[in-house]
Protein backbone atom coordinates (compact mmCIF):
# COMPACT_ATOMS: atom_id res chain seq x y z
CA UNK A 1 0.00 0.00 0.00
CA UNK A 2 1.45 3.30 -0.92
CA UNK A 3 -0.33 7.32 -0.96
CA UNK A 4 -1.34 8.72 -3.99
CA UNK A 5 -1.76 12.27 -4.72
CA UNK A 6 -3.69 13.86 -8.19
CA UNK A 7 -1.96 16.65 -8.23
CA UNK A 8 2.00 17.31 -7.58
CA UNK A 9 3.45 18.84 -4.61
CA UNK A 10 6.69 19.93 -3.13
CA UNK A 11 8.23 18.60 -0.16
CA UNK A 12 11.55 20.32 -1.03
CA UNK A 13 13.08 22.43 1.41
CA UNK A 14 14.11 26.21 1.31
CA UNK A 15 18.11 25.78 0.48
CA UNK A 16 19.16 27.94 3.23
CA UNK A 17 16.95 26.15 5.99
CA UNK A 18 18.13 22.61 5.14
CA UNK A 19 21.60 24.12 5.30
CA UNK A 20 20.73 25.41 8.64
CA UNK A 21 19.27 22.35 9.85
CA UNK A 22 22.61 20.71 9.23
CA UNK A 23 24.66 23.31 10.70
CA UNK A 24 22.95 23.08 14.31
CA UNK A 25 22.54 19.39 14.49
CA UNK A 26 24.71 19.74 17.52
CA UNK A 27 22.57 22.10 19.43
CA UNK A 28 18.68 20.22 18.43
CA UNK A 29 20.60 17.11 20.46
CA UNK A 30 21.88 19.22 23.29
CA UNK A 31 18.07 20.27 23.51
CA UNK A 32 16.82 16.76 23.45
CA UNK A 33 19.47 15.59 26.38
CA UNK A 34 18.57 18.37 27.84
CA UNK A 35 14.78 17.58 27.91
CA UNK A 36 15.64 13.91 28.61
CA UNK A 37 16.84 14.93 31.90
CA UNK A 38 13.88 15.99 33.26
CA UNK A 39 11.99 12.40 35.30
CA UNK A 40 8.55 13.76 34.16
CA UNK A 41 6.87 10.47 35.69
CA UNK A 42 3.16 11.36 35.13
CA UNK A 43 2.40 8.05 37.51
CA UNK A 44 4.65 8.53 40.21
CA UNK A 45 3.27 11.14 42.80
CA UNK A 46 6.63 11.63 44.04
CA UNK A 47 7.64 13.25 40.41
CA UNK A 48 5.35 16.25 40.01
CA UNK A 49 7.70 18.30 40.20
CA UNK A 50 9.79 17.05 37.85
CA UNK A 51 6.66 16.61 34.80
CA UNK A 52 5.68 20.14 35.48
CA UNK A 53 9.34 21.04 34.67
CA UNK A 54 9.30 19.14 31.41
CA UNK A 55 5.59 21.11 31.04
CA UNK A 56 7.55 24.52 31.42
CA UNK A 57 10.85 23.00 29.36
CA UNK A 58 8.67 22.75 25.73
CA UNK A 59 6.72 25.90 26.63
CA UNK A 60 10.01 27.68 26.76
CA UNK A 61 10.50 26.48 23.94
CA UNK A 62 7.44 27.58 21.67
CA UNK A 63 7.89 31.14 23.74
CA UNK A 64 11.50 31.73 22.66
CA UNK A 65 10.70 31.11 19.06
CA UNK A 66 8.30 33.23 18.93
CA UNK A 67 4.63 31.52 18.66
CA UNK A 68 1.89 32.54 20.64
CA UNK A 69 1.53 30.49 23.69
CA UNK A 70 -0.68 29.31 26.62
CA UNK A 71 -1.05 27.01 29.19
CA UNK A 72 -4.45 24.81 29.94
CA UNK A 73 -4.53 24.19 33.36
CA UNK A 74 -6.17 21.02 34.47
CA UNK A 75 -6.92 19.07 37.46
CA UNK A 76 -3.62 17.00 36.51
CA UNK A 77 -1.21 18.17 34.56
CA UNK A 78 -1.33 21.25 32.21
CA UNK A 79 -1.98 21.13 28.22
CA UNK A 80 0.69 23.10 26.56
CA UNK A 81 -0.92 25.05 23.50
CA UNK A 82 1.46 26.68 20.75
CA UNK A 83 0.27 28.03 17.31
CA UNK A 84 1.95 30.13 14.51
CA UNK A 85 0.25 33.01 12.99
CA UNK A 86 -2.43 32.10 9.51
CA UNK A 87 -0.34 32.63 6.95
CA UNK A 88 -1.14 36.10 4.87
CA UNK A 89 -3.06 36.07 1.54
CA UNK A 90 -0.50 34.59 -1.07
CA UNK A 91 1.91 33.70 1.09
CA UNK A 92 1.12 29.63 0.86
CA UNK A 93 1.77 28.02 -2.23
CA UNK A 94 -1.82 27.36 -3.36
CA UNK A 95 -3.41 30.58 -2.42
CA UNK A 96 -3.83 31.69 -6.17
CA UNK A 97 -6.46 29.04 -6.74
CA UNK A 98 -8.46 30.48 -4.48
CA UNK A 99 -8.24 28.16 -1.52
CA UNK A 100 -6.80 28.34 1.92
CA UNK A 101 -4.15 25.84 3.12
CA UNK A 102 -5.45 23.73 5.78
CA UNK A 103 -4.53 23.73 9.60
CA UNK A 104 -2.26 21.43 11.41
CA UNK A 105 -2.34 20.10 14.96
CA UNK A 106 0.84 18.86 16.05
CA UNK A 107 -0.20 16.52 19.06
CA UNK A 108 2.35 14.35 21.75
CA UNK A 109 3.00 14.28 25.11
CA UNK A 110 6.68 15.22 27.82
CA UNK A 111 5.03 12.41 30.29
CA UNK A 112 6.95 9.14 30.49
CA UNK A 113 7.09 5.99 31.62
CA UNK A 114 7.98 4.96 35.28
CA UNK A 115 12.11 3.28 34.54
CA UNK A 116 11.95 0.46 36.90
CA UNK A 117 13.54 -1.93 37.02
CA UNK A 118 16.48 0.08 37.35
CA UNK A 119 18.96 -3.05 37.67
CA UNK A 120 18.38 -3.13 34.01
CA UNK A 121 19.34 -0.13 32.47
CA UNK A 122 22.95 0.29 31.09
CA UNK A 123 22.85 3.74 32.42
CA UNK A 124 20.81 6.11 34.33
CA UNK A 125 17.35 6.73 32.93
CA UNK A 126 17.72 10.40 33.54
CA UNK A 127 21.41 10.85 32.62
CA UNK A 128 21.09 10.70 28.52
CA UNK A 129 24.04 8.79 26.98
CA UNK A 130 24.43 8.78 23.25
CA UNK A 131 26.39 4.87 22.16
CA UNK A 132 26.51 4.74 18.32
CA UNK A 133 24.68 7.57 17.53
CA UNK A 134 21.94 6.55 19.57
CA UNK A 135 20.67 8.32 22.72
CA UNK A 136 20.06 6.30 25.51
CA UNK A 137 17.07 7.67 27.99
CA UNK A 138 13.75 7.45 29.17
CA UNK A 139 11.31 9.18 26.98
CA UNK A 140 13.99 9.01 24.03
CA UNK A 141 11.20 7.80 21.25
CA UNK A 142 8.46 7.62 23.77
CA UNK A 143 7.95 10.57 22.89
CA UNK A 144 10.07 13.46 23.72
CA UNK A 145 12.82 12.58 20.74
CA UNK A 146 9.78 12.18 18.28
CA UNK A 147 7.74 15.54 18.78
CA UNK A 148 10.67 17.50 19.39
CA UNK A 149 11.39 17.08 15.75
CA UNK A 150 8.19 19.09 15.14
CA UNK A 151 8.75 21.46 17.72
CA UNK A 152 12.40 22.08 16.65
CA UNK A 153 11.30 21.94 12.71
CA UNK A 154 8.57 24.19 12.96
CA UNK A 155 10.13 26.76 16.07
CA UNK A 156 13.32 27.05 13.89
CA UNK A 157 11.52 28.09 10.67
CA UNK A 158 9.35 30.19 12.65
CA UNK A 159 12.54 32.22 15.25
CA UNK A 160 14.60 32.28 11.87
CA UNK A 161 12.13 34.89 10.30
CA UNK A 162 10.87 32.74 7.60
CA UNK A 163 7.44 32.36 6.44
CA UNK A 164 5.68 29.35 7.41
CA UNK A 165 3.47 28.05 4.63
CA UNK A 166 0.39 27.26 6.66
CA UNK A 167 -0.84 27.48 10.31
CA UNK A 168 0.37 24.41 12.91
CA UNK A 169 -0.97 24.08 16.14
CA UNK A 170 0.58 22.13 18.87
CA UNK A 171 -1.11 20.34 22.09
CA UNK A 172 1.58 18.34 24.24
CA UNK A 173 0.00 16.97 27.27
CA UNK A 174 1.41 15.44 30.47
CA UNK A 175 -0.81 12.40 30.93
CA UNK A 176 -1.05 10.36 27.80
CA UNK A 177 0.78 7.63 29.80
CA UNK A 178 -1.84 7.20 32.31
CA UNK A 179 -4.96 7.61 29.77
CA UNK A 180 -5.43 11.37 29.17
CA UNK A 181 -8.53 11.67 31.00
CA UNK A 182 -8.12 15.33 31.53
CA UNK A 183 -7.47 16.18 28.11
CA UNK A 184 -10.40 13.75 26.57
CA UNK A 185 -12.09 16.03 29.81
CA UNK A 186 -10.99 19.42 28.20
CA UNK A 187 -11.35 18.53 24.77
CA UNK A 188 -15.03 19.38 23.62
CA UNK A 189 -14.46 22.60 25.14
CA UNK A 190 -11.64 23.31 23.17
CA UNK A 191 -12.36 22.49 19.77
CA UNK A 192 -12.37 25.72 18.46
CA UNK A 193 -9.11 26.84 19.75
CA UNK A 194 -8.01 22.72 18.32
CA UNK A 195 -9.95 23.67 15.27
CA UNK A 196 -7.87 21.93 12.21
CA UNK A 197 -7.64 19.58 9.33
CA UNK A 198 -5.10 17.37 10.13
CA UNK A 199 -3.82 15.88 13.46
CA UNK A 200 0.36 15.26 13.59
CA UNK A 201 1.82 12.73 15.78
CA UNK A 202 4.94 10.85 16.04
CA UNK A 203 4.78 8.65 18.83
CA UNK A 204 5.03 5.39 17.31
CA UNK A 205 7.56 3.12 15.39
CA UNK A 206 9.00 2.95 11.62
CA UNK A 207 8.35 -0.54 9.96
CA UNK A 208 12.45 -1.34 10.20
CA UNK A 209 15.98 -0.05 9.95
CA UNK A 210 15.65 1.83 6.89
CA UNK A 211 11.93 1.17 6.12
CA UNK A 212 9.68 4.33 7.19
CA UNK A 213 6.11 4.48 7.65
CA UNK A 214 2.83 5.65 7.39
CA UNK A 215 0.92 4.13 10.38
CA UNK A 216 -2.70 4.41 9.12
CA UNK A 217 -4.34 2.25 12.65
CA UNK A 218 -3.52 1.98 15.82
CA UNK A 219 -4.85 -0.46 18.70
CA UNK A 220 -7.35 0.23 21.10
CA UNK A 221 -6.82 -0.53 25.19
CA UNK A 222 -8.84 -1.42 28.56
CA UNK A 223 -6.66 -1.52 31.21
CA UNK A 224 -7.61 -3.06 34.86
CA UNK A 225 -6.22 -4.68 38.14
CA UNK A 226 -7.68 -7.33 39.75
CA UNK A 227 -7.86 -8.23 43.11
CA UNK A 228 -7.99 -11.02 44.66
CA UNK A 229 -8.90 -11.87 48.93
CA UNK A 230 -8.96 -15.39 50.40
CA UNK A 231 -8.11 -15.33 54.76
CA UNK A 232 -8.45 -12.28 56.56
CA UNK A 233 -4.42 -13.00 57.22
CA UNK A 234 -1.52 -15.05 55.54
CA UNK A 235 -1.87 -18.46 57.50
CA UNK A 236 1.15 -20.84 57.60
CA UNK A 237 1.29 -23.22 54.65
CA UNK A 238 2.14 -26.68 56.68
CA UNK A 239 -0.63 -26.11 59.02
CA UNK A 240 -3.58 -24.88 56.60
CA UNK A 241 -2.31 -25.41 53.00
CA UNK A 242 -4.21 -28.03 50.90
CA UNK A 243 -7.26 -26.88 53.44
CA UNK A 244 -7.56 -23.11 52.84
CA UNK A 245 -8.32 -21.92 48.92
CA UNK A 246 -4.56 -19.82 48.53
CA UNK A 247 -5.72 -17.03 47.12
CA UNK A 248 -2.26 -16.40 44.80
CA UNK A 249 -3.52 -19.62 42.79
CA UNK A 250 -6.87 -18.34 42.43
CA UNK A 251 -5.40 -15.08 41.01
CA UNK A 252 -3.45 -17.67 38.80
CA UNK A 253 -6.06 -19.68 37.53
CA UNK A 254 -8.88 -16.51 37.03
CA UNK A 255 -6.03 -15.01 34.77
CA UNK A 256 -5.37 -18.29 32.80
CA UNK A 257 -9.24 -18.95 32.25
CA UNK A 258 -9.13 -15.88 30.64
CA UNK A 259 -6.85 -17.01 27.73
CA UNK A 260 -6.04 -20.36 26.33
CA UNK A 261 -2.66 -22.30 25.12
CA UNK A 262 -3.15 -21.60 21.50
CA UNK A 263 -3.42 -17.69 22.41
CA UNK A 264 -7.01 -17.28 21.74
CA UNK A 265 -8.82 -14.80 24.33
CA UNK A 266 -11.18 -17.17 25.93
CA UNK A 267 -13.80 -14.44 27.73
CA UNK A 268 -17.13 -15.22 26.45
CA UNK A 269 -17.75 -12.94 23.31
CA UNK A 270 -14.89 -11.29 23.42
CA UNK A 271 -14.70 -11.30 19.80
CA UNK A 272 -18.09 -10.71 19.09
CA UNK A 273 -17.22 -7.43 17.28
CA UNK A 274 -14.19 -7.71 15.81
CA UNK A 275 -14.23 -6.46 12.28
CA UNK A 276 -12.25 -8.79 10.03
CA UNK A 277 -8.62 -7.36 8.41
CA UNK A 278 -9.33 -5.81 4.83
CA UNK A 279 -7.85 -8.51 2.39
CA UNK A 280 -5.98 -5.56 0.78
CA UNK A 281 -4.42 -4.42 3.77
CA UNK A 282 -3.85 -8.70 4.58
CA UNK A 283 -2.03 -8.85 1.20
CA UNK A 284 0.03 -5.92 1.31
CA UNK A 285 1.65 -6.49 4.70
CA UNK A 286 2.45 -9.82 3.23
CA UNK A 287 4.92 -8.23 0.97
CA UNK A 288 6.63 -6.14 3.82
CA UNK A 289 8.59 -9.61 3.56
CA UNK A 290 8.56 -10.01 7.68
CA UNK A 291 10.67 -12.49 9.19
CA UNK A 292 9.71 -14.44 12.49
CA UNK A 293 13.08 -15.91 13.59
CA UNK A 294 14.51 -12.32 12.98
CA UNK A 295 11.64 -10.36 14.65
CA UNK A 296 11.98 -12.63 17.52
CA UNK A 297 15.66 -12.16 17.90
CA UNK A 298 15.26 -8.83 17.45
CA UNK A 299 12.89 -8.85 20.48
CA UNK A 300 14.88 -11.15 22.77
CA UNK A 301 12.68 -13.68 22.42
CA UNK A 302 13.61 -17.64 21.74
CA UNK A 303 10.28 -17.92 19.37
CA UNK A 304 7.30 -16.29 18.78
CA UNK A 305 3.57 -17.20 19.76
CA UNK A 306 0.13 -16.22 19.01
CA UNK A 307 -3.57 -16.83 17.63
CA UNK A 308 -3.38 -19.25 15.39
CA UNK A 309 -3.84 -18.04 11.93
CA UNK A 310 -2.28 -14.80 11.27
CA UNK A 311 0.57 -13.88 10.43
CA UNK A 312 3.05 -11.85 12.98
CA UNK A 313 2.45 -8.40 11.39
CA UNK A 314 -1.80 -9.02 11.75
CA UNK A 315 -1.62 -10.10 15.45
CA UNK A 316 0.37 -7.20 16.66
CA UNK A 317 -1.10 -4.89 14.38
CA UNK A 318 -4.50 -6.04 13.99
CA UNK A 319 -6.32 -8.50 16.42
CA UNK A 320 -6.77 -7.97 19.85
CA UNK A 321 -4.75 -9.34 22.61
CA UNK A 322 -4.74 -9.74 26.53
CA UNK A 323 -1.39 -8.97 28.76
CA UNK A 324 -0.15 -9.77 32.52
CA UNK A 325 1.40 -6.65 32.91
CA UNK A 326 2.02 -7.62 36.63
CA UNK A 327 1.38 -9.70 39.43
CA UNK A 328 1.61 -9.38 43.26
CA UNK A 329 1.61 -12.01 45.74
CA UNK A 330 2.60 -13.37 49.34
CA UNK A 331 6.41 -13.26 50.45
CA UNK A 332 9.01 -11.17 47.87
CA UNK A 333 11.81 -11.06 50.14
CA UNK A 334 14.61 -12.70 50.47
CA UNK A 335 15.27 -16.04 51.35
CA UNK A 336 11.98 -18.67 51.54
CA UNK A 337 8.58 -17.90 53.97
CA UNK A 338 5.93 -20.37 53.65
CA UNK A 339 3.13 -18.82 54.18
CA UNK A 340 -0.33 -19.35 52.21
CA UNK A 341 -0.78 -15.34 51.40
CA UNK A 342 -3.93 -13.63 52.08
CA UNK A 343 -4.11 -11.55 49.34
CA UNK A 344 -3.20 -11.39 45.15
CA UNK A 345 -3.31 -9.29 42.72
CA UNK A 346 -2.80 -8.10 38.89
CA UNK A 347 -2.36 -5.49 36.13
CA UNK A 348 -3.54 -6.47 32.77
CA UNK A 349 -4.77 -5.23 29.82
CA UNK A 350 -6.10 -5.77 26.62
CA UNK A 351 -5.45 -4.41 23.25
CA UNK A 352 -8.74 -3.88 20.97
CA UNK A 353 -9.35 -3.72 17.25
CA UNK A 354 -11.73 -1.78 15.47
CA UNK A 355 -14.93 -2.80 16.39
CA UNK A 356 -14.23 -3.53 20.46
CA UNK A 357 -16.36 -1.31 22.88
CA UNK A 358 -13.76 -1.46 25.82
CA UNK A 359 -16.79 -0.47 28.03
CA UNK A 360 -18.73 -3.80 26.20
CA UNK A 361 -15.25 -5.82 27.17
CA UNK A 362 -15.07 -4.62 30.79
CA UNK A 363 -18.38 -5.93 31.20
CA UNK A 364 -17.86 -9.58 29.76
CA UNK A 365 -14.42 -9.44 31.74
CA UNK A 366 -16.63 -9.16 35.25
CA UNK A 367 -19.01 -11.67 34.15
CA UNK A 368 -16.21 -14.30 33.19
CA UNK A 369 -14.91 -13.71 36.30
CA UNK A 370 -17.75 -14.17 37.98
CA UNK A 371 -18.30 -17.55 36.28
CA UNK A 372 -14.96 -18.70 37.10
CA UNK A 373 -13.79 -17.13 40.63
CA UNK A 374 -12.37 -20.67 42.55
CA UNK A 375 -14.77 -21.53 46.19
CA UNK A 376 -13.46 -19.68 48.73
CA UNK A 377 -11.85 -16.47 47.70
CA UNK A 378 -13.29 -13.09 46.37
CA UNK A 379 -12.23 -11.13 43.79
CA UNK A 380 -12.94 -7.32 42.79
CA UNK A 381 -11.77 -5.87 39.17
CA UNK A 382 -11.14 -2.29 39.11
CA UNK A 383 -11.16 -1.24 35.69
CA UNK A 384 -8.61 2.00 35.11
CA UNK A 385 -8.89 3.18 31.35
CA UNK A 386 -9.90 2.76 28.14
CA UNK A 387 -10.53 3.34 24.27
CA UNK A 388 -11.31 2.52 21.32
CA UNK A 389 -9.12 1.48 17.99
CA UNK A 390 -8.33 4.31 15.33
CA UNK A 391 -8.06 3.94 12.23
CA UNK A 392 -7.04 6.76 9.52
CA UNK A 393 -7.42 7.32 5.92
CA UNK A 394 -4.78 5.64 3.83
CA UNK A 395 -5.75 7.22 0.68
CA UNK A 396 -6.08 10.60 1.49
CA UNK A 397 -4.28 14.03 0.12
CA UNK A 398 -2.92 14.12 3.67
CA UNK A 399 -1.03 10.93 3.37
CA UNK A 400 0.17 11.35 0.21
CA UNK A 401 1.75 14.67 1.21
CA UNK A 402 3.54 12.74 4.54
CA UNK A 403 4.46 10.12 1.52
CA UNK A 404 6.14 12.69 -0.17
CA UNK A 405 7.49 14.67 2.62
CA UNK A 406 9.47 11.14 4.22
CA UNK A 407 10.81 10.07 0.89
CA UNK A 408 12.54 14.02 1.36
CA UNK A 409 13.92 13.29 4.45
CA UNK A 410 14.50 9.35 4.36
CA UNK A 411 15.22 8.89 0.75
CA UNK A 412 12.88 6.25 0.04
CA UNK A 413 9.36 5.80 -0.10
CA UNK A 414 7.24 4.40 3.25
CA UNK A 415 5.49 1.36 3.70
CA UNK A 416 1.98 1.93 5.13
CA UNK A 417 0.99 -0.04 8.11
CA UNK A 418 -0.66 -0.38 11.77
CA UNK A 419 1.12 0.30 14.97
CA UNK A 420 -0.05 -2.02 18.03
CA UNK A 421 0.10 0.26 20.68
CA UNK A 422 -2.43 2.82 21.72
CA UNK A 423 -2.60 6.29 21.66
CA UNK A 424 -5.79 6.74 23.44
CA UNK A 425 -6.99 10.31 22.67
CA UNK A 426 -7.19 10.13 18.75
CA UNK A 427 -9.99 8.58 18.33
CA UNK A 428 -11.64 11.70 20.26
CA UNK A 429 -9.67 14.00 18.32
CA UNK A 430 -11.32 12.34 15.08
CA UNK A 431 -14.88 12.60 16.57
CA UNK A 432 -14.38 15.95 18.48
CA UNK A 433 -12.10 17.68 16.06
CA UNK A 434 -13.84 15.96 13.06
CA UNK A 435 -10.13 15.91 11.07
CA UNK A 436 -7.69 13.46 9.94
CA UNK A 437 -5.00 11.95 11.51
CA UNK A 438 -0.91 11.73 10.18
CA UNK A 439 0.77 8.92 12.41
CA UNK A 440 4.79 9.20 11.20
CA UNK A 441 6.64 7.31 13.58
CA UNK A 442 10.48 8.12 13.81
CA UNK A 443 11.12 5.22 15.97
CA UNK A 444 12.54 1.82 15.73
CA UNK A 445 10.45 -2.08 16.82
CA UNK A 446 13.96 -1.71 19.04
CA UNK A 447 13.45 1.23 20.28
CA UNK A 448 12.38 -0.13 24.06
CA UNK A 449 9.72 1.77 24.35
CA UNK A 450 8.13 1.51 28.23
CA UNK A 451 11.48 -0.96 29.01
CA UNK A 452 14.54 -0.50 30.88
CA UNK A 453 17.87 1.00 27.74
CA UNK A 454 15.27 2.74 25.94
CA UNK A 455 16.58 4.82 23.06
CA UNK A 456 16.18 6.38 19.93
CA UNK A 457 18.42 6.96 16.33
CA UNK A 458 19.99 10.47 16.53
CA UNK A 459 20.41 9.93 13.03
CA UNK A 460 16.10 9.24 12.80
CA UNK A 461 15.64 12.02 15.22
CA UNK A 462 17.50 14.61 12.00
CA UNK A 463 15.51 13.57 9.35
CA UNK A 464 12.29 13.70 11.52
CA UNK A 465 12.99 17.35 11.55
CA UNK A 466 13.64 17.24 8.13
CA UNK A 467 10.51 15.43 7.65
CA UNK A 468 8.24 17.18 9.72
CA UNK A 469 9.88 20.56 7.56
CA UNK A 470 8.69 18.95 4.13
CA UNK A 471 5.82 18.02 5.39
CA UNK A 472 4.48 21.41 5.66
CA UNK A 473 5.68 22.01 2.33
CA UNK A 474 3.86 19.18 0.57
CA UNK A 475 0.50 19.80 2.23
CA UNK A 476 0.61 23.53 1.00
CA UNK A 477 1.63 23.07 -2.13
CA UNK A 478 -0.90 20.24 -2.56
CA UNK A 479 -4.23 21.80 -4.99
CA UNK A 480 -6.01 18.12 -3.34
CA UNK A 481 -5.83 19.61 -0.06
CA UNK A 482 -6.87 23.42 -0.40
CA UNK A 483 -9.61 24.56 1.73
CA UNK A 484 -12.31 26.79 -0.26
Amino acid sequence: MTATSNTPMNATLPADFGAFLQQNAQRFEEELTDWLRIASISSDSSAKQDVHRAADWVKAKFEAAGLVTRTIETAGFPLIYAETPVPTPGGAANTDSGKNPPIALVYGHYDVQPPEPLDLWTSPPFDPVIRDRKIYARGATDDKGQVLTHVLAVCEWFAGGRTLPMQIKFLIEGEEEVGSANLEEHLPGLADLLACDVVVVSDSSQYGPGRPAITCGLRGIATYELFVDGPSHDLHSGSFGGAVMNPAIALCQLLSSMIDASGTIAVEGFYDDVLPIPEIERGAWKQLGSDDADFARGVGANALAGEPGYTTDERRWARPSFDINGLTSGHQGEGVKTVLPAKASAKFSCRLVPGQDPVKITEMIQAHLTRHCPTGVRFELKPDHGAGAMLADATSPFTAAADAAVQAAFGVAPVMIREGGSIPILARFQEVLRCDVLLLGWGQNDDAAHSPNEKFSLDDFHRGIHASAALWQAIATSEDLGIN
